[in-house]
């Protein structure tokens, strides 16, 4: 997707805000919603004089992180500080009411993926119920990912453009190379019998193994598919190719974790 610079320009405002130095503590107000079983958690942070009407950034952080890290904070402290509001919210990962804290990864894992695909879509409804009619997105790492992945599949009218920063990319057989570098162990075993137990109807049968970051911990078999099996949606530019919408992408020189 080509973007020309008139239609990124708001966009890198956006980016330009969020990358100013860090400011003082963040204090902001936290807001819940019900969705299904779960009970989910976001930080909302309103610029002077500004109401939900005038707009919102929508921010979805990485992989087992939180609405509270200090990346978020320092994003929604400078988006601020520009006139901007946030919503930054916390994923839920199957846990009600999830604190904002990593992932505890003894913890059984049970979420999927694209469980925060549906989140970021509920929160976005749950803005436009507070009045919001221009939202514009921003994700990091695999937030970024998820983040495409709603602007692809759960698109809105208010939703403006989006932002994503060290957005998560992929090619077919990096999950293998990356596990068994990461653990020394072959996934392919895993993954069939977690794609076997999901056929059976048992997706949420616990698994003993190693899970995304964390060592030596449980996933239910519909979890270790749903991170694990091959989908090119899992590629960023992929996805990229679907919207139509302005999206600026931003990646670092010297980023080991996310190459671009």
């Amino acid at each position: 997707m080509t973007l020309h610079p008139s239609s990124t320009r708001s966009v890198r405002g956006l980016l330009a805000a969020a990358l100013v130095a860090f400011a003082a503590p963040l204090v902001a107000e936290e807001v819940t919603q019900k969705h299904g079983d779960l009970t989910l958690r976001a930080n909302l942070e309103l610029a002077d004089g500004k109401s939900v009407k005038d707009g919102v950034v929508l921010v979805t952080h990485g992989t087992l992180a939180n609405n509270g890290m200090e990346l978020i904070q320092a994003m929604q402290n400078g988006l601020k500080d520009q006139g901007y509001n946030t919503l930054a919210i916390n994923l839920g990962y199957g846990l009600d009411a999830r604190e904002s804290a990593m992932y505890d990864c003894p913890t059984p894992h049970v979420h999927k993926h694209t469980d925060a695909v549906e989140e970021i879509a509920a929160w976005t409804k749950w803005l436009k119920d507070q009045g919001a009619s221009r939202i514009a997105l921003m994700g990091h790492s695999r937030g970024g990912n998820q983040t495409a992945w709603a602007l692809a599949e759960k698109d809105d009218p208010a939703i403006t453009s989006a932002v994503l920063i060290a957005p998560a990319t992929w090619d077919a057989g990096y999950n293998q190379k990356d596990y068994k570098e990461r653990y020394g162990v072959d996934l392919d075993p895993l993954l069939a019998k977690a794609e076997k137990l999901v056929a059976e109807g048992k997706g949420d049968t616990l698994m003993d193994m190693d899970f995304i970051y964390c060592e030596k911990t449980r996933a239910a078999a519909k979890s270790v598919v749903s991170y694990y099996k091959d989908d090119e949606r899992m590629d960023t530019p992929t996805l990229l190719a679907r919207t139509k919408k302005p999206v600026l992408v931003v990646i670092g020189s010297e980023d080991t974790t996310v190459k671009g």
